[in-house]
């Protein structure tokens, strides 16, 4: 595959020389963020969460194990909009892997940059925050960056419509804000109905047993009719569990708040303490937005501490079967060490 000269030119001004396949012929706007997972680049790209993100890997090689077949992925198609690589290996090796990462890359139509000092990038990052950024084949400045946090990014990567999966006694409601395959398949090892539904479904007359909200990409602010469903759900007491972007709009249905941070937290490595046990755990994690643990009304209580920063990882009601986690218990790709979690989620039904 050609590659020739192309560039990451960050809102700040700042330009990246690089290089990328001759396909791409056009300018491509996201938000450059950056992840510290050292292996599971393709769990990581078919991860909805990651719609609108230009995603630089600070591993410095990648693709050295192809892509295997779409059962592996955490959903139907890649949903960055941009991957920025300091080396992509061209000969790879798996034996379960049908593609090099750039023939996928190219088939889904996806752009990438590789031959960046994503050292540099990741401490400029870090520094100053996350900024808007194109690839492009031009080193002109754009005038104008589309920020995919001002769009509602749910709406694009939620399924369209509701299907059941599972044959148990106990029903759960699914609502895939951009939902990963992983967590199906967690929910698969244990005897229960999914009903698996759109991010704007009305479930508050269906028949079920517990609720269950999923992760996604961007604003949670911007997901105003999940919120407002999800209010009148907690009047109904029954057990209510959310992952990540579920977790922010569980809070927001509570009356807590959420805030944008400075360069959020991408990877396999993130330390979490449980506030009641002082236990610590490794976790995976993909979000850019956290809640505001001052703001969360006093029927609610923060659960998991992020030892790094000190952000929210978790919230639980104090007396009614309501909690979530900030954090990937799922994992694909990272630990699995509080995969339990699901296990009290089904034991609360």
């Amino acid at each position: 595959m050609t590659l020739e000269n192309s560039f990451l030119i960050l809102e700040d001004g700042t330009q990246y020389q690089g290089l990328s396949p001759s396909w791409q012929n056009k300018t491509y706007d996201g938000e450059v963020v950056f992840t510290t997972g050292m292996t599971g680049y393709f769990e990581s790209l078919t991860d909805p969460s990651y719609a609108g993100q230009h995603l630089v890997f600070t591993y410095p090689l990648l693709g050295n194990y192809g892509v295997p077949d779409e059962k592996h992925w955490e959903s139907s198609r890649i949903h960055v909009s941009g991957v920025i690589i300091s080396e992509i290996c061209h000969n790879w090796s798996h034996a379960q892997s049908l593609h090099s990462l750039l023939e996928w890359l190219e088939a889904q139509q996806v752009p990438v940059i590789t031959g960046i000092d994503t050292r540099d990038l990741t401490k400029r990052i870090r520094e100053q925050g996350v900024m808007l950024g194109v690839i492009t084949t031009t080193p002109k400045r754009p005038k104008k960056i589309q920020d995919p946090n001002a769009l509602n990014l749910v709406e694009r990567v939620s399924i369209s419509d509701h299907r059941s999966l599972g044959k148990g006694k106990k029903t759960i409601i699914a609502v895939d804000c951009g939902m990963k395959t992983n967590i199906l398949r967690c929910f698969d090892r244990y005897p229960v109905s999914i009903k698996h539904v759109p991010h704007n479904y009305n479930y508050l007359n269906d028949e079920f047993d517990g609720l269950f909200i999923s992760n996604g990409p961007g604003n949670p602010e911007m997901c105003e009719e999940t919120i407002e469903i999800l209010k009148k759900a907690l009047t109904l007491k029954k057990p209510i569990f959310g992952i990540c972007l579920g977790a922010q709009i569980l809070s927001l249905a509570a009356g807590a708040k959420t805030y944008k941070l400075p360069y959020g937290h991408r990877g396999h490595n993130q330390p979490c303490i449980d506030l009641q046990t002082k236990r610590c755990y490794m976790t995976s994690q993909n979000h850019g937005y956290a809640i505001d643990a001052a703001s969360l009304p006093k029927e609610w209580k923060e659960s998991y501490r992020n030892l790094n920063d000190g952000t929210v990882e978790g919230i639980r009601h104090r007396e009614l079967p309501y909690y979530a986690v900030q954090f990937h218990p799922e994992a694909s790709p990272g630990p699995t060490d509080t995969e339990w979690i699901f296990e009290d989620f089904i034991n609360a039904l």
